[in-house]
Parts: structure tokens; C-alpha cells; sequence
């Protein structure tokens, strides 16, 4: 395969994207391919750029400098090429630390939602579709309570369901557990087990490294805005090769 054969199949493909805030630079020349069906997590300390990096994926955050395509569309710096990211943004689901659930809707509203709104499917179709999901996730039987009835856990996996009811060609997750009891962790990894099993594609912002060596195609380490490192998980995780990450896969694992 050549290389411009392997970039047209990537769906997403960064070059040399830079961001700031403010006097703050964030990330530098980052570099990255996700193919389809792979499984890429993304791990560093906190403050190193790993979710500025997925929130440029989607436009959730502009950059200054270089290039990003998703799944064939080009995204422009400084927040150009609107509709590009219209579509870009139906395309590409994602689920965040906190779960941003309408609490005013009940769980099958906040699935349905965003189907009957922008894809214009029929109520009987989106009330289908969230009866598969929510099932999928492991709460259908839910469907009728409010946000504020659900654990933690539940509000994740219904946050999940929404995003997936999109059908989305990518999945974003910005540490899609770190608001969770340590109880309800792993009935969301779970579920995101299972999305990797069915082939989705996925980019996984996680503090959870068990998660990242069992689920991972690809284990990148963001160290200061920079990819200090890639690999298999097996790689980073019993050799790795950058100083910057055995050290903080020593700070982190210890524990």
C-alpha cells in the first residue's frame, strides 16, 4: 500500500496540528492515523494536552496550525470550513467526563433527541433505535426514569446510547470514567469493551490502564503537549522505549 493509498483510508489523520491558548502552546506538531475498527487510547498526565487533542477532532476546540481530516472532510485552523464540521459533528460521536444529560428528558427522550432533530428520522424509528441501544448498554429497562433517578454508571451508559444513536464512523471518549465511583467504573468499560469488540472505531482518553492494555490497538503517551511515544499496549507497557514513559508509567502503576 502506498502511503497516499493509506492516508485516503484513515479516518483521521492529523499533520503537524498545533494548538495554543493563549501564549499557552498546548499541543505541537501533533501527528496521528486512526484506521477504521482500531482501537487507539491515549494516556499522560493530567495538563498534557491528551483531551484538547480529541476535542479538536470534532471542532469542540480550534487549532491554530496544520491539518485534520475526518473520514475524508477537512477541518481548517481557526475554526474555518463550517460545513465541513456540520458533518463532521454527525459523524463523530463522543462522550465526555461528565455526562450532560438533559434532566428535564427521560433517558428515551435524551437518546431520541438528537436523531429526530438532526437526521430526521421518523418517532418510531428513533423510539426503535433507543430501545436497541439502551438495551446494547444494559439499561433498557430505564428508558422512562430521569437523569436524576439513575447512578452515576447508568447516566454514562445513557450518555453512550445517545452518542452511538448518531450512528457514528468514530467514538470519542474523554475520560468517559473519571466522574464515577470506583463501584461504577467498570459497567461503562464494559460496555465499551463491547463497542471494541463490535469494531467500532474508538480514541480513548483514559487514566484506566488495565482498560488500555486489554482494549487498545495502539497505546499513545502525550507528555507536555508532544506524542512522546506509540505503540502496542504490550510494548508501552512492559518495554517502553521513552524515558518520559517509564517514568510515568512507574508514577502511575505504582499505586
Amino acid at each position: 500500500m502506498t502511503e497516499s493509498q493509506h492516508e485516503s483510508q484513515a479516518i483521521v489523520r492529523m499533520r503537524k496540528l498545533n494548538k495554543h491558548f493563549g501564549s499557552l502552546h498546548v499541543l505541537k506538531n501533533i501527528d496521528l492515523e486512526v484506521m477504521p475498527g482500531e482501537v487507539v487510547v491515549i494516556i499522560g498526565a493530567s495538563g498534557s494536552g491528551k483531551s484538547t487533542l480529541i476535542r479538536c477532532i470534532n471542532g469542540l476546540e480550534e487549532f491554530q496550525d496544520g491539518h485534520i481530516m475526518v473520514d475524508g472532510k477537512d477541518l481548517l485552523p481557526h475554526g474555518k470550513g463550517a460545513k465541513a464540521l456540520q458533518r463532521i459533528r454527525t459523524e463523530v460521536g463522543m462522550v465526555f467526563q461528565q455526562f450532560n444529560l438533559f434532566p428535564h428528558l427521560s433517558v428515551r427522550d435524551n437518546v431520541t433527541l438528537a436523531p429526530l432533530k438532526v437526521r430526521g428520522v421518523t418517532a418510531a424509528q428513533a423510539g426503535e433505535s433507543a430501545e436497541r441501544l439502551l438495551d446494547r448498554v444494559g439499561i433498557r429497562d430505564q428508558a422512562d426514569k430521569y437523569p436524576s433517578q439513575l447512578s452515576g454508571g447508568q447516566q454514562q451508559r445513557v450518555a453512550l446510547a445517545r452518542a452511538l444513536a448518531m450512528e457514528p464512523r468514530l467514538m470519542l471518549f474523554d475520560e468517559p470514567t473519571s466522574a464515577l465511583d470506583p463501584e461504577m467504573i467498570g459497567e461503562v468499560l464494559d460496555a465499551m469493551r463491547e463497542l471494541a469488540r463490535e469494531g467500532m472505531t474508538m480514541i480513548i482518553v483514559t487514566h484506566e490502564m488495565g482498560f488500555a492494555r486489554e482494549v487498545a490497538d495502539r497505546v499513545i503517551y502525550v507528555h507536555k503537549g508532544e506524542i512522546a511515544e506509540e505503540a502496542t499496549p504490550e510494548r508501552i507497557f512492559d518495554s517502553p522505549q521513552d524515558e518520559r514513559t517509564r517514568g510515568f508509567l512507574a508514577r502511575v502503576l505504582k499505586h
